[in-house]
């Protein structure tokens, strides 16, 4: 079988397609054809060096987090899949072997997948995964938004902001939306009552805000100064300024930076089927790319300035 492999830390030239042969599930795991995957920044991170501590050092190393596909078959001890089950997940990333959720198939734990919701194709299920897992943890554990609370989303046009604009709306909450302006229409759509040009407006114009959700990362201290009293404030960005701001909040209390290592496992991807299959939460998906070509899908990844997510499909 065919499965995308990094064979040295660096740029996404790395990248390469290799044949391996095909995984079998052990005790309380699944086989998966794979369908479609999506690109993700924790995949740019590792393959340019920047997570070694959970990916090792030994290459070659998996490709990919999320996936949707098909069970092929189980291991002992499975009972609620069977041959044939359409399914969305995700690898853990400290259990990343050299196959990963890029390849033609792959083996998973059983409770780090899901029946994938229905109505959506593949290629719409996976550009979700992560995308809306990590916003449905941020918005509801992390922060815990309230109906009627105001909520600004940084980077609402990434696959992670998209899906926090809808959730949030979905949750009742009032939301601002800051990102690139030719994406306003769009972001208003999915649910957006105030979009924003980030290029144009700073922190020190807008708020207050009783959510922040920032995917962006930079001038955290800033963005946390618009929270209102009692406010709360999460980013998904682990950069080194990142973390810095986020060890500094914690002097304000409930105010600080909160962040969170998203690693969803059945329940978190039954809920985000049932908002898709509700309506709630609609795919976004920018661009498609065979696998073949997964290190054009990653430059253009890193390149930004997209609505949504770059989806790789890897089988029919």
């Amino acid at each position: 079988m065919k499965a995308a492999q990094i064979t040295s830390f660096g740029a996404p030239d790395v990248l390469r397609l290799v044949e391996v042969d095909r995984p079998s599930p052990g005790t309380g795991e699944v086989l998966v054809r794979v369908e479609a995957a999506s690109v993700n920044g924790h995949d740019t991170i590792v393959r340019a060096g920047g997570l070694k501590m959970v990916s090792g050092r030994t290459f070659p190393i998996g490709v990919g987090l999320d996936f949707t596909g098909v069970v092929v078959t189980t291991g002992s001890g499975v009972e609620s899949y069977r041959a044939g089950d359409r399914v969305w997940g995700m690898v853990h990333p400290r259990q990343r072997h050299t196959v990963a959720g890029a390849a033609e198939y792959v083996v998973v734990a059983a409770d780090r997948i899901s029946p994938a919701p229905a109505g959506v194709s593949a290629v719409e299920a996976a550009s979700l995964v992560v995308a809306g897992s990590t916003a449905l943890i941020a918005l509801r554990d992390s922060v815990g938004l309230a109906e009627g609370e105001r909520v600004l989303v940084r980077g609402a046009a990434g696959g992670v902001g998209t899906a926090a604009v809808q959730l949030a709306h979905a949750m009742g909450g009032h939301v601002t939306a800051l990102a690139r302006d030719r994406h306003a229409e769009a972001l208003r759509g999915l649910g957006a009552d105030v979009v924003l040009d980030h290029g144009t407006t700073t922190p020190d114009q807008i708020g207050p805000f009783d959510v922040i959700v920032d995917t962006v990362g930079s001038e955290l201290p800033r963005y946390r100064r618009r929270l209102a009293k009692g406010g709360r404030m999460v980013t998904i960005a682990l950069s080194g300024p990142a973390l810095a701001a986020i060890a500094m909040s914690s002097v304000h209390g409930s105010r600080r930076i909160r962040t969170f290592s998203a690693n969803p496992g059945y329940a978190v991807l039954d809920d985000l089927a049932d908002h898709v299959t509700s309506g709630a939460l609609r795919p976004v998906v920018h661009s498609v790319y065979p696998l073949t070509d997964i290190a054009t899908a990653h430059e253009a990844f890193e390149r930004g300035g997209v609505l949504g997510k770059h989806v790789i499909i890897v089988s029919g």
